[in-house]
C-alpha cells in the first residue's frame, strides 16, 4: 500500500512537467497517423501533402530495432517488440529517419513517436534469433546486449501468476508487474531501466522529434513514468522553442469497469480516449438507440477525459483489427460513408486533440467475428521489405495504401478545423434523431443527414453573408466551387437540403471557403 501511495503523490508531483501542448506551427490543429509507412514516404508526404494542407504533425510507428518475425509472415505487430534502442527498423536506416525528421521539421510538420517502453519482445522470440538491425539476442535467458537488459531489469519475480502473463485485470499489480500477451516486462522501479529509457527518448528529442505516443501506459506505474518523463531533453530549438518540452500521449485503455483509469496518467501527459471511437461509433451506426442528437453536450457530457488531457481518434491501427477497445463499434475505412461522417464530426468538433488515421487494405477472413488476418503486416515485396506508398494521378494511395488522409472529405475537414480554431461550440440544431448542426462561432458551420430520409431545413449558421463553397462535395479553387455552393443570407441564415441517399451527406463551409 506504501508503494501506490508514494507513486500517485509522485505522479502527482509530476504535474510540474507534464507535456500537453503539440507545439503545432501556424495554426494547424491535427496530427496524422502514417502507420508502417517508410521514412523516405514520411519525408515525401509532409513536404508533398501534409504541409500544403495545414496538418500539424504525423506519429511515426516505432522507429526502434525489433524483432523480425517469419511466422506469421512479418506481422505489423512485430514493430511492437523491441530488441533495443538502435534506429533501425522495418521503416527504414537511422540516417532515413534522421533525415525524414529533417524534412518534415523544415515544412512546419511536427513527428510524434510510437515508443515502446513497457517491455521488450515476447518471452517465445527464442535464442540467438536476429532483429531489425542484425543484433543478437537471447529472449529465452532475458539477454539485449545492445541495450544491454540482462535478467536483472525485467519484473518476472514480481509477477504473481503462474504463467507469468496478466491474468486479471481487476488486480493492478498484475496488470503492471506482470507480461503483457507473454512480453517481457521491464523493471521501470529500477534506475538503471529508467535511465536506458530516457536515454532513448533523449536520443529521439535530440534528433527533432517533437513527442510521444507511449505505448502500453496502463502496463506501467504512473510514479514510475514520471521519473522517466522528468529526465527528458527540451526539444531542439532548431525548430521549436527554447524550453519547450516533448507532448507526451499516453494509450490507456479506460472503458470503464476496471481499477486502473486514465485520470492516474493526467499529471503526466495526455491520454489516448478509447471511449470517444466505441461512444461516437455506436451513435454513428445507430445503435442501441443511440441518435446524433444526443451529441449536443459530447465530451465531458458524456465522462469523457477533459479536452485538453485528451488525444481522440475514430480508429487507430489496433481497434480498426479488433483489438484493444471499442469491439464492432468502431468504424473503420471498411465503411467508407459512415468513417466520413465520424471524422467530419470528430474534426468539426471542439474537444481534444485530434488524430487522424491513416491505413493499408489487407485480406479479412472474418470467423465468428474476429479477423483471422488481423496480423497481416504492410503491403511488402516477397522478400517481405515494406513497398513504397505509391500516389494515384488522382491523388488517391495504390498498392494496397488506404491514405484516409487523402480523401477529399478528410483533407478539407483538417483545413476546416484549423481555420475554426479557437472559437467556440455554437449554434446547435438538431431534429431529434440523426439530423444535427453546429457552428464554430463566426468562422464554420457544418451540417450532418444521417437519418433514412431528406434533410430540409433553414438554419442559423452565426456565419457573414455571402457565398461559401461546401468543403465535403468539392471546395473552394479560384473564384468558384469544385462541389456545392451555400448561399448565406445577411441574417446568417441558410436553407440546406441534404439526400439521405448521398455518399457523403453532410456539408461543410468555413471563413476560407467564401468567394
Amino acid at each position: 500500500m506504501m508503494r501506490m501511495q508514494l507513486l500517485v503523490l509522485a505522479a502527482i508531483l509530476g504535474l510540474s512537467s507534464a507535456q500537453y501542448d503539440p507545439h503545432f506551427k501556424n495554426g494547424r490543429t491535427s496530427i496524422v497517423h502514417l502507420f508502417e509507412w517508410r521514412w523516405e514516404d514520411i519525408a515525401l508526404e509532409c513536404e508533398r501533402y501534409l504541409a500544403p494542407n495545414g496538418f500539424g504533425g504525423v506519429q511515426i510507428s516505432p522507429p526502434n530495432e525489433h524483432i523480425v518475425l517469419d511466422y506469421p509472415w512479418r506481422p505489423w505487430y512485430q514493430r511492437y517488440q523491441p530488441i533495443g534502442y538502435n534506429l533501425c527498423s522495418r521503416s527504414g536506416t537511422e540516417a532515413e529517419l534522421i533525415n525524414m525528421v529533417e524534412r518534415c521539421n523544415n515544412v512546419g510538420v511536427n513527428v510524434y513517436a510510437d515508443v515502446v517502453i513497457n517491455h521488450m519482445c515476447g518471452a517465445g522470440g527464442g535464442e540467438g534469433r536476429h532483429s531489425s538491425c542484425g543484433s543478437y539476442f537471447s529472449a529465452t535467458r532475458l539477454d539485449f546486449p545492445t541495450v544491454p537488459y540482462s535478467n536483472l531489469d525485467f519484473n518476472d519475480g514480481k509477477c504473481s501468476t503462474g504463467s507469468g502473463n496478466i491474468e486479471n485485470y481487476q488486480d493492478i499489480y498484475q496488470v503492471r508487474d506482470c507480461r503483457l500477451v507473454g512480453l517481457l516486462d521491464l523493471a521501470l522501479e529500477k534506475d538503471y531501466v529508467r535511465g536506458k529509457l530516457a536515454d532513448y527518448l533523449n536520443k529521439l528529442i535530440d534528433i527533432g522529434f517533437a513527442g510521444f505516443r507511449v505505448d502500453a501506459s496502463k502496463h506501467m506505474w504512473p510514479g514510475d513514468l514520471d521519473v522517466v518523463y522528468s529526465r527528458l531533453n527540451t526539444l531542439n530549438t532548431r525548430w521549436f522553442q527554447g524550453g519547450a518540452k516533448p507532448l507526451i500521449f499516453q494509450e490507456v485503455i479506460d472503458l470503464g469497469g476496471e481499477p486502473i483509469t486514465a485520470s492516474e496518467y493526467f499529471g503526466l501527459g495526455r491520454v489516448t480516449e478509447f471511449k470517444y471511437g466505441a461512444k461516437l461509433g455506436t451513435v454513428i451506426r445507430r445503435w442501441n438507440g443511440e441518435k446524433m442528437s444526443y451529441l449536443s453536450n459530447w465530451g465531458e457530457g458524456w465522462a469523457l477525459v477533459p479536452s485538453d488531457r485528451a488525444l481522440v481518434f475514430v480508429d487507430n491501427h489496433d481497434n480498426q483489427r479488433g483489438h484493444g477497445a471499442g469491439g464492432a463499434s468502431i468504424i473503420t475505412f471498411w465503411d467508407s460513408r459512415l468513417y466520413k461522417i465520424a471524422i467530419g464530426f470528430m474534426l468539426a468538433h471542439p474537444y481534444g486533440l485530434t488524430r487522424v488515421m491513416s491505413s493499408y487494405r489487407w485480406n479479412r477472413n472474418i470467423v465468428n467475428g474476429a479477423d483471422q488476418n488481423d496480423w497481416i503486416g504492410p503491403p511488402s515485396y516477397s522478400d517481405g521489405t515494406t513497398k513504397p506508398v505509391s500516389i494515384n494521378p488522382d491523388t488517391t494511395c495504390g498498392d494496397d495504401w488506404v491514405c484516409e488522409h487523402r480523401w477529399r472529405q478528410i483533407r478539407n475537414m483538417v483545413i476546416f478545423r484549423n481555420v475554426v480554431n479557437g472559437q467556440p461550440f455554437s449554434n446547435w440544431w438538431d431534429n431529434g434523431n440523426n439530423q444535427v448542426a453546429f457552428g464554430r462561432g463566426n468562422r464554420g458551420f457544418v451540417v450532418f443527414n444521417n437519418d433514412d430520409w431528406n434533410l430540409d431545413v433553414t438554419l442559423d449558421t452565426g456565419m457573414p453573408g455571402g457565398t461559401y463553397c461546401d468543403v465535403i462535395s468539392g471546395q473552394k479553387e479560384g473564384n468558384s466551387c469544385t462541389g456545392k455552393q451555400i448561399t448565406v443570407s445577411s441574417d446568417g441564415k441558410v436553407h440546406f437540403s441534404i439526400s439521405n441517399v448521398e455518399e457523403d451527406p453532410f456539408v461543410a463551409i468555413h471563413a476560407d471557403s467564401k468567394l
